[in-house]
């Protein structure tokens, strides 16, 4: 068994939790009390820094917030959609994966109206079926889409589709967990008005809070629409604003410090551009070497994410045995999670670097040779 980044005993090859360096360990060791107005300058730094993450031109960063929400990143897309949606608004999700049927899944709970353009799981949407359902059904008011379909690695045309939905004058929900941070994804440019992400993913924090990067004018109007008391969205924002930062309920103090050293290091690191070329630089490397080992790749390679890529089972293949053997030599990979095909996938995100993915190629092709005798 491998040590990798103090005495972690495993690498995560995973989409998130994934694996963080030793210094964002590290500042767990202390403890916050919320209260406590050096934390709560912390949570406004954490809150300025996102924003500046999401904007492309400084000058619009006044037009937007960072909203922290406790929880999984799905409580941040619960609250988003529990919250933003009115009374008498229907939603459009675009859905290609596992989470945009999460998306439906929520609305349907929350008894939001809603419609849903299905998409082949390993295709991307197509922005001019958007368009034409946004044509024949004048009543959406709003539309989801994920950016980074993790089900299965999926990078969808977000910019095309943020188009449609503008110039049809929508609300545009984007959850962004699996990019954020780790694709140049600018709220201002795509006129996002709710982009959402958390805090284990491509910032390489740990897992405990999620995040809303909203555009103020339209967040001001949600007041008293929140579908629930604790993810309301509206009166978070409205709590940390007046507050200076405070949450209105307790909130996750050792995650959110951990996510503010990670803060530090995306900036040390050369922001989102050279995290994007070590993130895609992974894939890549890791693509060719399982080619070469027999695997297939299940994306198109100009629709695959920097963040995680699905493999086709070999013929004679057990899942389970690979999993374990894998995990033998120091590494963690997911189960696939594409319902027509049998498939694994393996995350390129997190504290990894190319030296991580060689190593690992090593540990696939001793595992199959022992597999194959």
């Amino acid at each position: 068994m491998t040590a990798h980044c103090g005495n972690n005993p495993y690498l995560l090859l995973t989409p998130g939790p994934l694996t963080t360096s030793r210094t964002v360990k590290e500042v767990m060791l202390a403890d916050w009390c919320t209260w406590d107005k050096d934390y709560n300058a912390m949570v406004q730094s954490v809150r300025k820094k996102l924003v500046s993450i999401a904007v492309k031109d400084p000058e619009q960063e006044q037009n937007f917030t960072a909203v922290l929400m406790q929880g999984s990143g799905t409580f941040a897309v619960e609250s988003v959609v529990g919250t933003v949606m009115p009374a008498d608004g229907k939603l459009l999700i675009v859905e290609n994966g596992a989470y945009g049927k999460r998306l439906k899944q929520i609305a349907n709970v929350l008894k939001i109206n809603n419609a849903v353009l299905e998409c082949d799981e390993t295709q991307a949407p197509d922005p001019q079926a958007v368009s034409d359902i946004l044509d024949q059904d004048p009543e959406i008011t709003h539309v989801a889409v994920v950016h980074c379909e993790t089900t299965s690695g999926i990078l969808n045309p977000i910019e095309h589709i943020a188009q449609v939905v503008k110039n049809h004058n929508k609300t545009l929900i984007v959850d962004a967990m699996s990019s954020f941070g780790g694709t140049e994804l600018y709220v201002d440019q795509l006129q996002i008005d709710y982009m959402i992400s958390s805090a284990n993913k491509c910032i390489q924090g740990v897992p405990g809070f999620a995040f809303v990067i909203a555009a103020k004018k339209k967040l001001q109007r949600c007041k008293g629409q929140a579908r629930s008391l604790s993810l309301d969205l509206y009166s978070q924002w409205a709590e940390m604003e007046v507050h200076s930062g405070k949450w209105r309920f307790t909130s996750p103090t050792h995650v959110v410090h951990a996510f503010h050293q990670a803060l530090l290091e995306l900036e040390q690191e050369g922001g989102v551009p050279a995290r994007n070329r070590r993130y895609a630089n992974n894939q890549r490397v890791l693509a060719a070497g399982m080619n070469k080992l027999g695997f297939q790749t299940m994306i198109d390679p100009d629709i695959q994410s920097p963040c995680i890529t699905s493999f086709y089972y070999p013929s004679n293949f057990n899942f389970q045995k690979f999993y374990e053997g894998l995990k033998a030599h120091g590494f963690i990979i997911y189960p696939g999670k594409i319902s027509k095909c049998d498939s694994f996938r393996v995350g390129t995100i997190g504290e990894v670097y190319e030296q991580d993915i060689h190593r690992f190629l090593k540990a696939v092709a001793c595992v199959m040779n022992q597999a194959n005798r």
